[in-house]
């Protein structure tokens, strides 16, 4: 006698092309939120009052920091309550305040607000993740967060674009306002396109005592804990580059209004990689492609050290190295994250808030660190590159006991 075949992965009345353009369109708030702003940072420091380069960097900080606190406490909200509603709180709360920070005073006010509109992303984060592992699963869930990260990956490759546009039309306040708009047509999708995803024999009380089970189930998992720290140490180095582009574009190789392409062809190569990946996870699996990708990312980061160490690095040469190292990232992340949800499907939510806030927290942490260390070089980034990799690559022997391409 036959086990019965398993549902097809999907959701009734939405396609597959659909699930994917409303999983990256909530991903993108995050990206979007960043990197629209990065043309303007100088006019808002110089707006008010803030002097040193390395101190605006803060406007971006300050998101990733309230994002990544505030993603344990929609994981578990998500998985007693349900992914959509959980959703639609933390849009209203980014939309107003996108919509707040537009005629903000002061510099510290601006940060405060800052906190709290990237406190509101928290939930597309973490519930965006959940979705997908309520829907796919196995090497499905692999392809379909690649397609996703691909799409995101767009965002950068036209976000510093509209914010340069916006800052040629009108002032950085206006920024704000364009992202108080995406947030409202994000939100729209949400409520009447995407239905609830979390089965009813997977909802979780909302106490004390079931929340830091779900945290014990999380935390004691080898495989989903340590690949989600490898991904965070590389999430931190690629929000380290993010938060010294404006600097190493324009100040170092004096790009000017150039920048916004120079930052999207870098973002273009990553969603290539993503889109390369979604094509090969299927016939060569997440934990070879990726693992494979580790090892590439650590040599081309060596070889861009090595590059750096020994003089100015002219900007085609900057351009090949850290392009090389950006494409092996792309292989890297979605199989990563993959890796980590798969044994948690059960508690999703959660899984996904612990997860999140261990990426994001982590990442942010490092990304700041790398950013307050760029000294008019890029030397910093390229040392920071290289020990990141040489800690993935210890972070992932652990979570696979010690051997790496594991069947």
């Amino acid at each position: 006698m036959h086990a019965p075949a398993p549902a097809p992965a999907g959701i009734p009345g939405l396609s597959k092309t659909a699930f994917v353009s409303l999983m990256a369109m909530l991903m993108a708030i995050n990206a979007i939120s960043i990197d629209i702003m990065l043309p303007g940072l100088q006019e808002i420091g110089a707006s008010l009052g803030v002097a040193d380069e390395n101190q605006r960097q803060l406007v971006l900080s300050s998101y990733m920091l309230g994002t990544g606190v505030t993603q344990l406490f929609f994981g578990p909200l998500s998985d007693r309550f349900g992914r959509k509603g959980a959703l639609l709180g933390g849009l209203f709360v980014y939309t107003a305040c996108a919509f707040a920070i537009a005629f903000v005073p002061t510099f510290s006010a601006l940060l405060i607000l800052r906190f709290v509109q990237g406190a509101g992303a928290a939930a597309t984060r973490v519930v965006t993740v959940s979705i997908v592992r309520d829907v796919y699963g196995g090497r499905q869930m692999a392809e379909i967060m690649s397609l996703v990260f691909m799409v995101f990956m767009l965002v950068p490759v036209i976000a510093p674009s509209i914010g340069q546009l916006i800052m040629l039309f009108g002032e950085w306040h206006l920024i704000f306002l364009v992202v108080a708009a995406f947030g409202l047509f994000v939100a729209a999708n949400v409520f009447f396109r995407l239905p609830e995803t979390l089965k009813p024999e997977n909802r979780r009380d909302f106490t004390f005592r079931v929340i830091a089970d779900g945290f014990r189930i999380v935390l004691t998992n080898r495989m989903a804990l340590f690949y989600s720290l490898a991904t965070s140490v590389l999430f931190g180095s690629l929000f380290g580059f993010v938060n010294s582009s404006q600097q190493v574009f324009d100040g170092v190789y004096g790009l000017g209004v150039w920048f916004p392409l120079a930052f999207a062809a870098f973002a273009g190569t990553m969603a290539l990689a993503s889109f390369v990946n979604s094509r090969l996870v299927k016939r060569f699996g997440m934990r070879h492609l990726s693992q494979t990708a580790l090892l590439g990312f650590t040599v081309s980061s060596f070889l861009w050290m090595v590059a750096s160490l020994s003089g100015f690095l002219p900007l085609w040469l900057f351009a090949i190295l850290y392009g090389a190292t950006i494409f092996q990232f792309g292989l890297i992340v979605s199989n990563f994250n993959a890796m980590a949800m798969e044994p948690l499907g059960h508690v999703a939510g959660t899984a996904s808030s612990v997860l999140g806030f261990t990426q994001t927290i982590l990442g942010a942490v490092i990304g700041a660190s790398i950013g307050q260390a760029f000294d008019g070089t890029v030397t910093p980034l390229a040392v920071s590159f290289f020990a990141i990799a040489l800690v993935a690559i210890l972070l992932v022997l652990v979570a696979e006991g010690g051997r790496l391409f594991r069947t």
